[in-house]
């Protein structure tokens, strides 16, 4: 086990980093919403789903349908059944561990085990797992961190919520640099502008998910061409 973390902990260093400054800034929102801090906990324990965390917060203080629930989880975290696939069969064979991996399985962690290299006196199985417990434990440290400041400290909380934006239009950046076709972020930024005019801010989420689904769907031999065009 000690080998293992030895391992496991220097290639999360970044995650942790960026999952601290961002679960920090969730759990101040759910103190100041006026929820409890068990929530924040509980949410950080058993939902683990970043963005879909900020949410919840406007989901249980403005109750809606279940079906509503449903649908937007799915279209705001549908890219992890994706995820899920890539490793359904080195998954099957982690036993018990199996079920903690498929909900681990957050944006972060899927990048950490696409790219990691095994060494060979360490199974897949412990150091996949490390990985996976380690960075949801960096996100509830920094929930924790933040319903403690949120309890003790008096502070204007207003935009603090930006932080999750900020994260996106990282990802976003780096995304644009990263890839030669620029199809699948042209296509979010004109599903959410179109679905912002016709749904309002408030409703926009659904239906701009189901633009960008659609959209990617129908133009995925130009984005399949556009990065192969130099190859």
């Amino acid at each position: 086990m000690k080998k293992t973390l030895r391992i496991a902990f220097p290639m999360t260093i970044p995650v942790m980093l960026g999952y601290i400054s961002v679960g920090i800034p969730f759990g101040l929102l759910v103190i100041k919403s006026g929820l409890s801090p068990w929530v924040a906990l509980g949410i950080s324990l058993f939902v683990y789903a970043g963005a879909m965390q900020f949410v919840a917060i406007g989901l249980l203080l403005n109750p809606v349908g279940l079906v509503q629930v449903g649908l937007m989880t799915l279209f705001v975290n549908i890219r992890h059944l994706f995820y899920g696939l890539s490793f359904i069969d080195l998954f099957k064979t982690f036993g018990p561990k199996k079920q903690y991996m498929i909900f681990a399985l957050t944006d972060e962690t899927y990048s950490l085990l696409c790219g990691l290299a095994i060494q060979n006196e360490i199974s897949k199985e412990s150091l996949f797992f490390t990985v996976s417990l380690l960075n949801q434990i960096y996100w509830i440290t920094g929930t924790i961190i933040g319903v403690f400041l949120g309890t003790l400290i008096t502070f204007n909380t207003t935009g603090i919520e930006f932080a999750l934006t900020a994260l996106f239009i990282v990802i976003f950046i780096e995304q644009w640099l990263a890839y030669k076709t620029h199809i699948p972020a042209l296509l979010g930024l004109a599903a959410s502008a179109i679905s912002l005019v016709l749904f309002g801010e408030g409703s926009l989420i659904i239906p701009s998910m189901a633009l960008m689904l659609i959209g990617l769907l129908f133009l995925k031999p130009f984005i399949i061409k556009g990065e192969g065009a130099d190859q």
